[in-house]
């Protein structure tokens, strides 16, 4: 098929347009701290097309230097804070990769400005700054998001997908997580990090809050936001050399009226994993990792029949935070109550997790207003 000059103009102009519509179509963000590691995933994550990053604010000139030279941004987008960066450009949303609690600054500078926020799990080290938070976001009508890793796993979509929606197991009786790794001077995180993350004042805690949050936020979702009835912890410092100021091992049970949860968030796992069980009265959901899911469906005393998924990746924006943050500030997607990253989710985890802290301190179980 041969085309004239005109028309290969023409559609060489189309082209171009598109392009040009395409990426001023991208959610202009701004990257609020670099030192949660967490931060690669949206560097990582900006050539997708879904996000630009206009501006990222770091006190730390060597961090930012070292993370530049890494990932290719010019150090002309770099502020040393929040206002500094907004005498310069205002961008659409912001995200948080400071300690946990500076999220509450973040959301005081962004949200009267009209500038949506994700912060990396968990939404606050307390309810306290919790509230003031969500007070924020409804004042001033912003979407403010938490990121938790699981969110984008198939695995956790799929079992709550056979249970919830096919009832393949039949009710919901227990739900067992575990989350963690052998601790983060173990694994070598950077020292800008391990600072603040073995901190109780920055981070909120230790464990329980680091990887507890993980099986709370899943938990709240599964039960469509009903309040646990009760709440019962105990935390431990195993690693006392590594962790002196924080708990590094804590289990958290929360009770519901027909189902029982029990959440492992632990710094002393010898192998990392990111995994849970779902036992309903006619069988057992294992999401093993990220892809690898098994069904069994009981037979007999111990027998059972067993089927093994091997899950691919969702379909995007819904396999990435930063493309879902995108699409959400578009008004593309709409989050359903309690969805993994909604608000109302992430305020009941701050409270569950305020409820577990206390439990362990006072060595009682919680109970919660209904």
């Amino acid at each position: 098929m041969k085309f004239s000059i005109h028309t290969l103009l023409l559609m060489f102009l189309v082209s171009i347009h598109s392009f040009s519509q395409n990426k001023k179509q991208r959610l202009k963000v701004g990257v609020i701290g670099l030192t949660h590691t967490h931060v690669h995933w949206i560097f990582g994550s900006e050539p997708r097309g879904d996000i630009e990053i206009v501006a990222i604010v770091e006190p730390n000139k060597e961090l930012a230097e070292r993370y530049a030279k890494q990932h290719n941004f010019s150090m002309d987008i770099v502020y040393p804070s929040m206002q500094d960066m907004l005498n310069h450009i205002k961008p659409e949303a912001v995200t948080a990769f400071g300690t946990i609690y500076k999220h509450l600054e973040v959301v005081e500078t962004a949200a009267p400005l009209g500038i949506h926020v994700m912060v990396e799990k968990p939404l606050a080290v307390s309810l306290e700054h919790a509230q003031k938070m969500e007070a924020l976001a409804k004042k001033h009508n912003i979407y403010l998001l938490t990121n938790y890793e699981t969110t984008w796993y198939p695995t956790t979509h799929k079992a709550y997908q056979l249970f919830k929606e096919d009832n393949a197991i039949g009710a919901l009786r227990k739900v067992m997580v575990h989350d963690g790794h052998k601790g983060p001077k173990k694994i070598g995180i950077n020292k800008e990090f391990l600072d603040w993350l073995t901190d109780p004042i920055q981070n909120g805690g230790g464990a329980e809050v680091d990887f507890g949050c993980y099986g709370v936020n899943i938990l709240t979702w599964m039960m469509d936001g009903k309040r646990p009835n009760s709440v019962t912890a105990i935390t431990q410092q195993l690693q006392a050399e590594n962790n002196p100021k924080v708990n590094d091992e804590s289990v958290i049970i929360l009770q519901y009226d027909e189902t029982v949860a029990v959440i492992q968030g632990s710094w002393n796992w010898p192998i990392g994993r990111k995994d849970m069980e779902i036992y309903g009265e006619n069988g057992v959901i294992y999401a093993d990792n990220r892809n690898d899911l098994r069904l069994r469906i009981s037979e007999g005393y111990d027998g059972y029949k067993e089927e093994v998924m091997n899950l691919k990746e969702r379909k995007a924006p819904l396999d990435d935070p930063f493309a879902l943050f995108a699409a959400v500030v578009k008004n593309e997607i709409q989050l359903n109550p309690f969805d993994l990253n909604a608000l109302d989710n992430n305020m009941l985890v701050v409270e569950i997790l305020d409820a577990a802290k206390k439990s362990a301190e006072l060595n009682k179980t919680i109970f919660l207003n209904q």
